[in-house]
């Protein structure tokens, strides 16, 4: 494999084109349980060992799962990995589980996972697939935890549940409702848009190609175009 594009799909998942920010997906975790920074790490890393795995799975698969079955199988891989995470979390962390509480099940149905399967590790090989999974995985941890980190400090005093108290006085506990964490959420996507200068994947023309329900669809509404048009 090509070391500049290891390292360009490695990295895309990061900051380029990263899934919460610039792709816009994993919105109801991340919306969920960032109001602490503990539950935001469990989370992000649960969802990146997730997404390692069930890519290389997919993708040693991928010329073995029949086309008009691949959704229904990409599900019941990541459902097996989500399963196995679930277990382990349950055992040895059970104050990570507590606070994710169900979001850790759905991460069978995270647009994220699925995506990535359907989008690239069932298209590429299995050593492009791990990277891409990692990148995207590492991209959603630091998206969980700068989220995170914003909403515990500045609207519960504390980090990690360590209490700060110089900010005590200054908390502003809006920032732990849900309509704080959209507020927090959309100023770091405009963040992020701006330090990209705009270049995300999202200004590029969309089309039906890749999505899992074309063979279906009767209209052709997926062709749109993005960007300035």
């Amino acid at each position: 494999m090509n070391k500049n594009s290891n390292m360009t799909i490695f990295l895309k998942g990061i900051l380029k084109e990263n899934p919460v920010f610039v792709l816009i997906l994993g919105t109801c975790p991340t919306l969920a349980v960032t109001s602490t920074v503990t539950g935001a790490f469990g989370m992000g890393i649960a969802a990146l060992i997730v997404l390692v795995c069930s890519n290389v799975l997919v993708s040693l698969l991928r010329k073995v799962i029949p086309d008009s079955v691949r959704i229904p199988c990409y599900i019941v891989v990541i459902a097996g990995f989500v399963t196995i995470v679930q277990m382990f979390i349950k055992a040895y962390f059970p104050e990570i589980d507590a606070l994710l509480g169900v979001y850790l099940p759905l991460i069978t149905v995270n647009c994220i996972i699925l995506g990535r399967a359907e989008m690239f590790a069932g298209k590429n090989t299995v050593g492009k697939s791990a990277l891409d999974g990692l990148g995207m995985g590492i991209g959603f941890t630091i998206a969980m935890l700068m989220m995170s980190i914003i909403r515990e400090v500045f609207g519960n005093a504390s980090f990690a549940g360590i209490a700060i108290p110089f900010l005590e006085p200054y908390k502003i506990g809006f920032l732990t409702s849900a309509p704080g964490g959209l507020l927090v959420y959309g100023l770091l996507i405009a963040l992020v848009y701006v330090i990209t200068k705009g270049k995300a994947p999202l200004k590029k023309s969309f089309s039906c190609e890749g999505c899992p329900s074309k063979e279906h669809c009767q209209t052709g509404a997926c062709e749109v175009k993005g960007g300035n048009d």
